[in-house]
């Protein structure tokens, strides 16, 4: 067997969502995703609750090969979630969601919001190589920016 040192990169980012904690982490789940995230389309999910809920299984479009997600921690009163992606012969993928409640009267959220992912190829370590602080933030803003917007609408 050979063992050999991973190629990973983790990002973290924080955004500031205009709602309170308890309303932003329902959101965070598969299924009602689709309500504010462009192009979001989980084609299966699997779910006692139909909603999110540790062990749920859903799978994404995703090139090169759809990515299967797995909730593999899901707390709401820690207001914490957390996804293992795995794009078969690209890579896995960490997505850790957290949820602080900022000002008075807990009107608006930090979310504290890491990716991490680990190459399983070339490819993945070229797709790793490209995940810099950089197209990490530009899609951290916009994915911040539907969620207010959705927020704003609600």
């Amino acid at each position: 067997m050979k063992i050999q040192k991973p190629v990973r990169v983790k990002r973290s980012y924080t955004q500031t969502l205009t709602g309170a904690p308890d309303a932003v982490f329902p959101l965070l789940c598969p299924v009602r995703e689709v309500e504010w995230v462009k192009g979001w389309d989980p084609r299966l999910v699997i779910s006692e609750s139909g909603l999110v809920e540790e062990d749920c299984v859903f799978v994404m479009p995703d090139q090169p090969a759809d990515s299967v997600w797995i909730v593999t921690r899901w707390d709401p009163e820690a207001h914490e979630v957390e996804f293992v992606k795995v794009t078969p012969g690209l890579a896995v993928g960490r997505i850790h969601i957290t949820l602080v409640g900022a000002g008075t009267g807990e009107e608006s959220t930090m979310a504290e919001v890491s990716h991490e992912y680990t190459a399983l190829s070339e490819a993945g370590e070229e797709f790793v190589g490209r995940f810099t602080q950089a197209h990490y933030e530009a899609f951290m803003k916009e994915w911040e920016m539907e969620l207010n917007d959705f927020l704003g609408r609600a």
